[in-house]
């Protein structure tokens, strides 16, 4: 009898010896493999009942799914957590770790920055430049493990002006990356000009400023327009001054270039490499032409499967528009609607269940942020604390992972063209013209605001070289 029980003891040390030297191999560190032998041995202990060989994916997401919705769980603790269920079942060549999705779950580790896109502008509503209350952009001010730099120092030193320059940008509801990047070149603007207040200085300044960007800081021509357009908005809207002339500066060289666009072959190579919801919404942004974040922040109430179309709100200029639902999708996405929904009712039963809505929608109608319909089509494995307000929320998956599934996938499938989400987007337009629809119908599909945007995409209707034949395919 003690011959046995020593046995399975060695046995069991051996197995714990395995499961760390995996880890180590994976890149942990010695002094967090303690942690992950912990989590391992709660993910055991909450599964006692079953072996290793029989856990199926069911348990493996049930677990998952629970303690993602521990209250004020970090991001590193919950990556931590699947890397470390994962090694445990690696360890024990268990069959459910390829049914499981662990690219999904690696992702829902990510939590939303305070200047996503998505929850950026919660805090827009506050009275700007009050002095109890945060500064009117999450954008400025974020903690920093490194020293701050230099635009730091301008945005402290000109804090007033940042915030007049962000609520007039708000009061005319551009986009968080134009508030972002509007505030950046100015910032720069001021850096450039030794820090003097915009307001002292002359049109001859903003020229040089151009003229560097350009012939020292070779930055692209849609980089000098951008820092022309914010120094346009700021000296016009923020500080009420019309610029004089500017006359002639070096311009930066703007380039012609044609955009990245997947054969039908390579776009179907692409999707057998890619599986769950990577797969889904790679599918979707190919079938539907949608921009990344128009597909990230879809919620359940944008998806009409009577009508065969989803309707992407507040894209690019605000502008609604629908977009077609493929039909081979259907099936797919009312089998994911349903795990969602399962979801969303264990977080009500758990006294969550609530998403950020934009525009003060929340405080209209106070029920709503409960409301399946308003839930997002793409949810994170885990809840997470809202940066912005404090409330534990289920955001939907961060675009990230899906960037590096796409790219990944590309690597896999053997492409050598430089793919992207919006590459996708880039073969749906093109394909779209080479089945014969009117250019006007892909502009709308697509939301240009005109079409001379569209028509870069008739490039690949020339079939090669403007349709010429080359010489030497001639030759007998």
């Amino acid at each position: 009898m003690g011959d046995v029980q020593t046995t399975r003891t060695t046995s069991v040390d051996r197995f714990w010896e395995r499961f760390i030297d995996l880890a180590r191999k994976n890149g942990v560190k010695d002094t967090a493999v303690r942690w992950y032998v912990r989590h391992a041995e709660r993910y055991l202990k909450a599964l006692s009942g079953k072996r290793l060989a029989e856990h199926t994916r069911e348990d493996v997401t049930g677990y998952l799914e629970s303690v993602g919705r521990i209250d004020g769980i970090e991001e590193w603790q919950f990556l931590q957590i699947v890397e470390a269920v994962r090694t445990l079942l690696v360890t024990a060549n268990a069959k459910v770790v390829g049914e499981v999705d662990w690219a999904y779950w690696l992702d829902s580790a990510r939590t939303l920055a305070p200047d996503h896109p998505t929850i950026a502008r919660e805090m827009a509503s506050r009275r700007v430049g009050a002095a109890d209350e945060e500064p009117v952009s999450g954008t400025r001010f974020k903690e920093k493990r490194n020293a701050p730099s230099a635009l730091d120092g301008v945005r402290r030193s000109h804090a007033r002006l940042m915030e007049r320059l962000a609520a007039e940008i708000r009061r005319r509801k551009y986009s968080i990356r134009t508030e972002q990047t509007y505030e950046s070149r100015v910032c720069r603007f001021i850096l450039f000009c030794g820090g003097r207040d915009p307001s002292e200085v002359g049109a001859d300044r903003i020229v040089a400023f151009l003229e560097d960007l350009a012939v020292r800081g070779q930055v692209s021509a849609s980089t000098q327009n951008q820092a022309l357009n914010a120094l346009v908005f700021l000296y016009k809207q923020v500080l009420g001054q019309a610029l004089a002339e500017l006359g002639d500066f070096t311009r930066a060289k703007r380039p012609r270039r044609l955009p990245v666009v997947l054969t039908r072959g390579e776009v179907a190579r692409l999707l057998e490499q890619l599986d769950g919801m990577p797969h889904l919404m790679t599918a979707l942004l190919y079938g539907t032409g949608m921009r990344l974040m128009e597909c990230v922040r879809l919620r359940v109430q944008d998806v009409d499967f009577q009508y065969r179309q989803i309707i992407v709100r507040d894209g690019k200029g605000q502008k609604d528009r629908v977009v077609p639902l493929p039909k081979r999708l259907e099936q797919p996405l009312t089998e994911h609607l349903e795990k969602a929904r399962a979801l969303h009712r264990q977080d009500l039963e758990q006294g969550y269940g609530e998403v950020f809505l934009p525009d003060a929608l929340a405080r209209k109608w106070p029920k709503a942020p409960s409301e399946w319909i308003w839930q997002y089509l793409f949810p994170s494995g885990r809840l997470s604390v809202d940066p912005r307000s404090g409330k534990t929320r289920r955001h939907h998956l961060h675009e990230n992972g899906l960037q590096k599934a796409v790219k990944r996938a590309a690597q896999l499938a053997g492409i050598t063209k430089k793919v992207n989400c919006h590459s996708l987007r880039h073969s749906f337009a093109t394909h779209l013209l080479e089945s014969g629809y009117d250019i006007r119908t892909v502009q709308e599909l697509l939301g240009h605001a005109d079409v001379s945007t569209t028509m870069i995409y008739t490039h690949v209707l020339n079939r090669g070289g403007q349709g010429v034949l080359s010489p030497l395919d001639g030759l007998a």
